[in-house]
C-alpha cells in the first residue's frame, strides 16, 4: 500500500527519505549510532577504531590490578619480601625450621646417656696390631718421669688422619690442667723404636670390646695393663658421649685423661657434689649422674661403689680443672 508523506504515521519515514532534521523531543529514544540498512563499509567503525578502543579497554584493566597490587602491600601485613641470609630480618618472622630443646636432665635415669650418639662412621674392625705414628715432645711436667706412644689400630684408617690423633693426644697431656699439671709427674712422647711406659693407641670398635670386655652392653674405652696400653674405643671417639651434648672435642679430652689417669693407679669415683664439675675418673662416657650409673654398674662393678643418692655433676674432661692441684 502507497500513501503521501502527509499521511504517513508520526515518528517513521520512507525508505530512502532524509532524515527529519526536526528536534528530540524529551523521552524520545536515542537516535541509533548506524543505520542497519546502510551499506557495510559506512555502517560499522573502521578496525582502527576498534583496536585503539580495545588498547584503552586492556590499559583500565592495568591500572585497576596495578593499584589493587599497591593497596595491598600498603594495607596488609607481610606485605614485603624478607631476605632469609639476614638474621635481623629472618627474626622478624621466625626461622624456617626450629631447633630441637636443648639440654637432658641427666638426674633422670630413664635418659639412656650411655648409648652412643648418632653421627658419622667409625672404624668397626681392625687387624689387632698397631702402627706407632712418628715423632716425640720434649718432657711436660716435674716429677717422676713417663714415657708414651701413639698408635693406630693396623687396619684401621681415621678420617682425620693418624696425625689429627697425634695432635689431639699431645695437645691434652701437655696441657696444665693434665696430669702433668700436678707436680707429680712428667710426661714425654717417644718414637718407634723405644719402649714406652705406656701406648695410647686408637682402637677399632670390635678390637675394642675384644681387649676390654662388653659386660656393660654400651662403648667404653679402657686401660690394658698388661699389654701397656690405653685403648681408646674408635666409636667413641668419633661420636662422643651423651652426657658431653655435643661437644667432641671436651669429649676425647676426657677420654684420654680419664684412661691415661688409670696408668696413674686412679680408680672411678662417683659425683661427689650435685651440679659440680665431675671428676675425671667418674664414668662420664655411660653418664653423669650416679643414680644412672649405679643402675648401669649394679650387676657389673666397675671398681667403685656408686651410691644412689640423686647427685648429678656436670661434665668435665681435665684432672686440674684450674691448671693445677687444688691447694691443701
Amino acid at each position: 500500500m502507497t500513501g503521501s508523506s502527509g499521511s504517513s504515521r508520526p515518528g517513521r519515514e520512507r525508505r530512502g527519505a532524509r532524515p527529519s532534521t526536526r528536534p528530540r523531543r524529551r523521552g524520545e529514544p536515542l537516535a541509533a549510532s548506524w543505520d542497519p540498512e546502510q551499506p557495510e563499509s559506512r555502517a560499522r567503525p573502521d578496525a582502527s577504531h576498534l583496536r585503539r578502543r580495545a588498547a584503552l579497554a586492556v590499559l583500565v584493566v592495568l591500572l585497576l590490578v596495578l593499584t589493587g597490587v599497591v593497596l595491598a602491600r600498603t594495607l596488609l601485613p607481610g606485605g614485603d619480601t624478607t631476605d632469609v641470609r639476614s638474621p635481623a630480618a629472618a627474626a622478624e618472622v621466625g626461622p624456617v625450621v626450629g631447633e630441637a630443646p636443648t639440654g637432658g636432665d641427666y638426674a633422670d635415669v630413664n635418659i639412656p646417656t650411655a648409648e652412643l650418639p648418632v653421627g658419622g662412621a667409625f672404624p668397626v674392625s681392625g687387624k689387632g696390631t698397631w702402627r706407632v705414628v712418628p715423632g716425640s715432645t720434649p718432657q711436660v711436667g716435674q716429677g717422676r718421669p713417663y714415657t708414651y706412644t701413639v698408635e693406630i689400630e693396623d687396619g684401621t684408617t681415621p678420617a682425620e688422619g693418624d696425625q689429627a690423633f697425634v695432635t689431639a693426644v699431645d695437645a691434652t697431656l701437655d696441657d696444665p690442667r693434665s696430669w702433668a699439671g700436678s707436680g707429680q709427674i712428667a710426661l714425654r712422647r717417644i718414637d718407634a723404636g723405644e719402649v714406652p711406659d705406656f701406648r695410647i693407641s686408637l682402637t677399632s670398635q670390635l678390637t675394642t670390646r675384644a681387649q676390654c670386655g662388653y659386660q656393660i652392653r654400651y662403648e667404653a674405652s679402657c686401660w690394658k695393663s698388661d699389654i701397656g696400653r690405653v685403648l681408646i674405643n674408635g666409636s667413641r671417639w668419633v661420636r662422643g658421649a651423651g652426657a658431653f651434648e655435643g661437644q667432641l672435642g671436651l669429649y676425647r679430652q676426657y677420654a684420654i685423661n680419664h684412661e691415661v689417669g688409670h696408668v696413674f693407679r686412679n680408680q672411678h669415683v662417683p659425683c661427689a657434689e650435685n651440679g659440680v664439675l665431675a671428676p675425671v675418673m667418674m664414668q662420664q662416657s655411660f653418664g653423669v649422674s650416679n643414680d644412672y650409673l649405679a643402675q648401669l654398674t649394679d650387676d657389673t662393678p666397675q671398681g667403685a661403689q656408686i651410691p644412689r643418692d640423686g647427685k648429678v655433676c656436670r661434665p668435665n674432661a681435665w684432672p686440674f680443672p684450674t691448671g693445677g692441684p687444688a691447694p691443701r
